[in-house]
């Protein structure tokens, strides 16, 4: 792996759908099983993962005071970008 270069982790996600079928995470669980709670999603779009490979749905959250990109692929899949 070239350095500065990320894998595609996939992660447990919790969710809710709105009764309008809008798509919220409302948790991340680590593949080590800590769970860590979305203080927010500051902005929801579609793109491609530059860094991890992949495509779909990009949630960019609020988790403890840290950004983190989560994405929704096509498959039915969560993953976030790890070092």
């Amino acid at each position: 792996m070239q350095p500065g270069a990320s894998v595609k982790t996939y992660v447990e996600v919790g969710a809710r759908f709105t009764p309008d079928g809008r798509l919220f995470p409302l948790w991340i669980t680590w593949t080590d099983g800590r769970r860590y709670e979305i203080d927010r999603v500051l902005r929801t779009e579609r793109a491609a993962s530059r860094k991890a490979g992949g495509v779909g749905i990009l949630y960019t959250c609020l988790v403890r005071g840290q950004r983190v990109h989560l994405y929704y692929e096509e498959n039915y899949r969560w993953f976030v970008e790890a070092a």
